[in-house]
């Protein structure tokens, strides 16, 4: 049992939104596939990765550290003996050699896309789905067997105003969601707290609204959105300021008694155990948002997952950033609170595969083995049309 090589290229997934700090429209990300010699089906097993969006493609410290690092190791280091199958922890340690602590930004994207990509071929050489792989070896064999789930969208961009974030909004009804998710903060307060309304009046009830302001606010204006959004308890409030800024976090927690969220832009697990010490999140309410496919993949999460029980923190507050299925076979197989979703933007790679069905609000999983990415046929044909695969 081999890896005989790894492929990685460069994708674009531009679009014209923005949130209230970026625009996408140059965006990139990397996609990885690990080859090995296994045959499953009477094909090669590959697996497949991606990094999730909202940063760029990260192909120099794939091929010139990662990459080369695993391809020169001893195979038989990368081997798990007791589940016959590629070990995880030892081909994140593998390419990680030499790497200094600390420093959580391009370095854990790239981990992120390489680390997927390992995990889905574990999956499918052990003929299983991720979710029940991951239920079986770190969760007792327990699972869920639906997850909820909400699209993030509500962006700005050109010539959209609040009837066309109303039309939106009711396509995600029409889909099977029931919470949604919309940007703030890309605009005046007041114009903000009009579209907050008149998506209100499609969804019918704060519990059903989260939003974002995507680390736009200093203190003052936390605080001010806080206040106005305040008789809404909205589903949550959204990383209001810099996500290291965990006074600013701590403060907003001390005025603003319904949910927040943060944390996709934490990039390791001592990133989040820092949150945990210091940002003011109440394990009653508030939802933490590591995104796997960001921060060193699931390799680390698993040990995020580890420091959050040992702060007392239940898994269900755990929801993670990135629209993927990555995340989504984590929600299902972990027993997590749920997992984001993207199906009407960062195409091809947003969003589920084609036959996962939302029901009110909750998707249910397939059993076809790996993360499923074969499962979303214009992503899958876009992967291999960029890493050459014929």
């Amino acid at each position: 049992m081999e890896i005989v090589n790894i492929r990685e290229a460069t994708a674009p997934i531009a679009s014209e939104i923005r949130n209230a700090v970026i625009s996408f429209k140059d965006m990139t990300i990397s996609v990885i596939a690990v080859e090995t010699d296994v045959v499953r089906d009477a094909k090669p097993v590959i697996g497949y990765g991606f990094m999730s969006n909202g940063r760029y493609a990260q192909g120099g410290i794939l091929r010139e550290r990662f990459i080369p690092r695993i391809l020169a190791a001893d195979p038989a280091i990368l081997i798990d003996e007791t589940n016959d199958n590629l070990d995880p922890g030892a081909i994140w340690s593998t390419f990680m050699t030499n790497e200094k602590p600390g420093g959580h930004g391009d370095r854990a994207h790239a981990a992120g896309a390489l680390d997927m990509a390992v995990w889905d071929a574990v999956a499918k050489i052990a003929q299983k789905p991720l979710w029940r792989l991951l239920a079986e070896r770190y969760n007792g064999g327990h699972f869920d067997a639906k997850v909820l789930v909400y699209p993030g969208g509500g962006y700005y961009y050109p010539g959209k105003e609040i009837e066309g974030l109303v039309t939106e909004m009711r396509g995600y009804q029409d889909e099977g969601y029931k919470v949604v998710k919309m940007k703030i903060g890309g605009t005046s307060l007041n114009v903000d707290i009009e579209r907050i309304e008149a998506v209100l009046g499609v969804v019918g009830d704060g519990a059903n609204l989260a939003v974002d302001a995507n680390g736009r606010f200093d203190l003052q204006t936390a605080l001010a959105y806080g206040r106005a959004m305040q008789p809404y308890r909205l589903f949550w409030y959204e990383e209001p300021g810099d996500p290291l800024d965990f006074q600013l976090n701590a403060v907003l927690a001390e005025h603003y008694d319904a949910p927040l969220a943060t944390g996709e832009n934490l990039f390791s697990a001592i990133d989040g155990r820092n949150l945990l010490r210091h940002g003011g999140m109440r394990a009653d309410r508030d939802w933490i948002q590591l995104d796997p496919a960001l921060a060193y993949g699931l390799t680390e999460y698993l040990r995020f997952l580890e420091i959050l029980d040992r702060h007392g923190w239940s898994r269900r507050r755990v929801i993670p950033h990135g629209g993927h299925q990555l995340a989504l076979n984590m929600a299902a197989g972990l027993q997590l609170g749920g997992s984001e979703s993207y199906p009407g933007v960062f195409q091809p790679y947003g969003g589920f595969a084609d036959n996962i069905p939302i029901e009110g609000g909750y998707a249910r999983l397939p059993e076809e083995p790996g993360i499923g990415i074969e499962l979303k046929p214009v992503m899958f044909a876009e992967l291999r049309k960029y890493l050459e695969l014929a």
